[in-house]
């Protein structure tokens, strides 16, 4: 009996987003990313900045609006993007490429002026370098890009 309990327990800590958000903050504005990465990839902002949105919409925690009219905001930056070789294989060929994507966020409360938090977030995304076109590249970005909005969106929820 106590060993179901306290697995119960475990698996209910492990689920646990803790979905409370800063006070007051109903609404919050998520302005176009600012990239500064130097990596030329068309529409990278662009897709960041609806990735982020629809994550929150999803949610449900937050409702998007215009920065003049909401309760909060998050001004992110693309501060750097690495394209590496993950895979060599026997005769010196990468097989596999590694996407390391850093942004910068910063989650401000506009009633009150003040700064909630500022963090850097990074994550990653793998690609076959086989194939010669930059679908799979972006595949790879999009991976990054998913895992780094899922990462912002529960610290703006959970409020630690």
């Amino acid at each position: 009996m106590f060993l179901f309990v306290f697995l119960n327990l475990q698996c209910g800590i492990y689920g646990f987003r803790g979905n409370n958000p800063p006070e007051g903050i109903k609404t919050i504005a998520v302005p176009l990313f600012q990239d500064v990465s130097g990596f030329s990839e068309a529409g990278l902002r662009e897709n960041f900045t609806e990735a982020l949105k629809q994550k929150i919409i999803s949610d449900n925690t937050f409702i998007i609006a215009d920065k003049n009219k909401a309760d909060g905001i998050l001004n992110c930056t693309i501060s750097n993007v690495k394209d590496e070789a993950l895979v060599i294989s026997g005769n010196e060929n990468v097989t596999k490429r590694k996407i390391t994507i850093n942004v910068k966020v910063s989650f401000e409360n506009l009633k009150t002026q003040k700064k909630i938090w500022e963090k850097q977030f990074e994550n990653w995304g793998e690609y076959s370098s086989s194939d010669a076109s930059f679908s799979a590249r972006t595949s790879g970005i999009s991976t990054a890009q998913d895992r780094i909005c899922d990462d912002i969106l529960i610290d703006i929820t959970s409020n630690w």
